[in-house]
């Protein structure tokens, strides 16, 4: 199937490290894979194309409430939690779940975006944004994380795009 930009719930792009929500006219800083951008598993690195929000988690979850394996540990993050274990990847608050809708691009033996848990989600608000520091998942803000949340649907539709996105791009999603 094809897709046009304009059918994208959410836009991320990563050369300008931005999460936008066309139909909802908000954008928000995010930060991406430190290794880059690619789809190949166990790569560390952000896939690209079309995807969309398999599963959502957390709904009623505290803001900072930490998740591993998709499931809240019961712990609420702070600076406290951070100390007595600094080496911990945090997924925090919300999680939306991607899957590749490319076959043999980001669906598929090798590439899928859903078995590699590629992830929008909260991350601490000590970490920086606007930077390439994730393992290939798309970190967060926890409030932006929490809006993104109410506002999107299961089944929403991503574009993420390795090239610049704005509102005056053409009709159809590139790579």
């Amino acid at each position: 199937m094809t897709y046009s930009l304009e059918q994208a719930d959410i836009w991320i792009d990563l050369a300008e490290q931005s999460l936008t929500l066309p139909k909802h006219h908000k954008s928000y800083v995010i930060s991406t894979g430190k290794n880059g951008i690619g789809e190949q598993e166990n790569s560390g690195k952000t896939p690209r194309g079309w995807h969309k929000v398999a599963l959502k988690f957390g709904h009623t979850a505290p803001k900072n409430a930490v998740f591993k394996a998709r499931q809240q540990t019961g712990e609420v993050y702070d600076a406290a939690l951070a100390a007595q274990f600094p080496e911990r990847d945090w997924i925090l608050s919300r999680i939306l779940w991607l899957s590749g809708l490319e076959e043999n691009f980001n669906q598929g033996e090798g590439c899928d975006t859903f078995k590699r848990y590629i992830y929008i989600h909260g991350t601490p608000d000590t970490e920086p944004m606007g930077i390439p520091m994730s393992h290939g998942c798309i970190r967060m803000r926890n409030e932006d994380v929490i809006e993104l949340f109410e506002l999107i649907s299961e089944d929403a539709v991503v574009f993420i795009s390795e090239q610049r996105l704005n509102s005056t791009d053409c009709k159809t999603g590139t790579r």
